[in-house]
């Protein structure tokens, strides 16, 4: 019998992205049924880490137009709101569409699994192709209306429902200048239905949220489903320092993905010179893009790490709040530092704040300090670890790859 090409999209310059999609394609190949009717493809159209979908042994079809270097790093500022402008234009957009939909029509997949990729939801509502979105629970509007998690510090009722009003507005106003107000524009171009707002957009014939339901305790809507987490499990390297590393100090785990800002995990690092921590940070990348920073000797920086088998190690996680970040200190059981690059980020955060588990640092041009009297606070919070332990236990009871493939068989 012939198989049902299930296709994923995922934005290859982002890891947590690209690693989800990999998690979700690798639970449908250890699936007895689901392996026996889907055949995994993959597209992209650039970005750095294109080959860790190959080194699984998934088929990748590399699309043009390609994303040089440039427009990532741009698509990273615009994401991060350092850069107030559209992501893409109308005629990038066009571009990639008419690509995107030659190449389908001759796939012609079952249905296309996507966590950001721009451009794809248009092309299957061009296409008349089930879409399934992988999002997190902090991008439903019932978490957006309680301010996103950047109001949490408002005691006073009235004046937080104020705030929370104006964060919803300004979020909004953002996402539909930098982002939705080009998606429509394309949408007209092929004459199909454009999205109403961020929240429709996001949503598919199936959404997935890939994290477990007692993170942020959202109800819900009829076609969203909880899988549970889906973080990263490559095998990176781990190098024999950090295999070694002696426990004589505490150990934080400074992570924070592919999204971070170069500049502001420079600060970071320096201000662990001299502190009474042992530091495993897989920033090298990101620091590369910081010419002159000096590297504390109780700093270990590498390449990409397996978070999964690294985090454990450590008393403390130092994290962006991406979802896979936050995700995997859960899992891991300890206490976590965040500070957030994008809105996101701050909101998953806040969700970890809310259980006594994290203290969230406000994203500033130079937060070494605040960081390091936050990590000397939570280090030192019994209560905060026992927290910690506890939710370890409830979210290791999920497994997001097997239910994100048990879901895709009995849909599709």
């Amino acid at each position: 019998m012939n198989k049902k090409i299930l296709l994923f999209a995922p934005v290859t310059f982002d890891l947590a992205e690209t690693t989800r999609m990999i998690e979700i394609a690798r639970g449908i190949r250890n699936h007895p049924a689901a392996s026996q009717v889907f055949d995994i493809q993959f597209i992209s159209n650039g970005g750095d880490l294109e080959h860790l979908i190959e080194e699984e042994g998934f088929h990748l079809q590399r699309l043009e137009p390609r994303f040089t270097p440039e427009k990532i790093e741009f698509f990273g500022k615009v994401d991060k709101g350092e850069v107030f402008a559209p992501a893409l234009s109308q005629q990038e957009m066009v571009a990639l569409i008419d690509n995107e939909i030659a190449y389908l029509r001759k796939l012609k997949p079952v249905a296309v699994v996507t966590g950001s990729y721009m451009t794809i939801p248009i092309t299957c509502r061009v296409l008349h192709i089930p879409l399934v979105w992988v999002i997190q629970s902090t991008w439903l509007p019932e978490f957006f209306a309680q301010g996103a998690g950047m109001t949490d510090g408002i005691q006073f009722e009235p004046l937080k429902k104020l705030a929370d009003w104006f964060v919803l507005l300004f979020i909004n106003f953002w996402i539909r200048y930098g982002f939705l107000n080009p998606v429509n524009r394309a949408a007209r171009h092929y004459h199909v239905e454009g999205y109403r707002s961020i929240f429709d957009y996001w949503k598919g014939d199936i959404t997935l949220v890939a994290e477990p339901a007692e993170f942020t305790g959202v109800s819900l809507p009829p076609g969203y489903f909880y899988t549970g987490p889906l973080i990263a499990r490559q095998d990176f390297p781990v190098p024999e320092e950090i295999q070694t590393l002696p426990h004589d100090l505490p150990v934080i785990y400074f992570a924070m993905g592919s999204s971070g800002t170069p500049k502001i995990m420079a600060n970071i690092v320096e201000s662990f010179a001299g502190k009474p921590y042992r530091v495993i940070a897989p920033i090298k990348q990101h620091l590369a893009k910081v010419p002159g920073v000096k590297i504390p000797p109780n700093v270990i920086v590498t390449d990409w790490l397996p978070a999964h088998l690294v985090n454990p190690m450590a008393d403390l996680s130092l994290i962006h709040g991406g979802i896979g970040t936050v995700m995997t200190a859960a899992i891991s059981g300890k206490p976590v530092v965040g500070i957030g690059m994008q809105p996101e980020q701050v909101a998953n955060l806040a969700c970890l704040v809310r259980k006594g588990i994290a203290i969230r640092v406000p994203k500033s041009r130079r937060p070494g300090s605040k960081v390091q009297a936050a990590i000397y606070k939570m280090l030192n919070d019994e209560d905060a670890k026992r927290k910690a332990m506890e939710f370890s236990k409830v979210v290791s009871h999920w497994d997001g790859p097997k239910m994100a493939a048990e879901m895709l068989y009995e849909k599709f």
